[in-house]
């Protein structure tokens, strides 16, 4: 003999209910269905209704997913390191040199920012001396000079935070 699951009795089921404040595409096709199933069989719905309603609907989840799309597309901006170091072309930056072989350090050089593109998800400087340097290798960015001068690098503090 087959038993009832107990937890399927009436008295066991919630009796208080949470509304939503969002009515996404199951919940319009259970309305939906709900009315077909409720409805008088003498006086079937309009099929016009139903055909705008569908309508309708449909236009709704193409604007959602466009919204979507567009979110997703303005945060993988935001999120790129191309994007994000931009800023730094036409600056020159002084970083740590290593040597290739060994891998001893050597002097702090500088160069000017030609291109910044990306590898592995990080953004590498192309500097005009021919290195590429990751961005957080960076140690000081000054602004370009023709002389060669360093009077003026920018200063990483406000002025009176100090």
């Amino acid at each position: 003999m087959t038993t009832i699951d107990p937890s399927l009795y009436l008295h066991n089921q919630a009796t208080t209910r949470t509304p939503s404040a969002e009515l996404g595409k199951n919940e319009f096709l259970q309305i939906l269905m709900t009315q077909l199933q409720n409805q008088d069989p003498t006086k079937p719905m309009d099929d016009t209704e139903f055909i705008s309603q569908l309508a309708t609907f449909s236009q709704l989840e193409q604007s959602m997913n466009m919204a979507n799309s567009i979110e997703q597309l303005v945060q993988n901006q935001f999120i790129s390191p191309v994007i994000q170091n931009s800023h730094m072309i036409d600056k020159e930056v002084s970083y740590q040199a290593y040597d290739k072989e060994t891998g001893d350090k050597l002097d702090i050089e500088s160069s000017s920012v030609v291109a910044v593109s990306q590898y592995e998800g990080h953004a590498v400087l192309e500097l005009d001396n021919g290195e590429g340097i990751y961005a957080d290798a960076v140690l000081q960015i000054n602004k370009p000079t023709a002389e060669g001068r360093d009077d003026n690098v920018i200063d990483p503090l406000p002025k009176g935070s100090e």
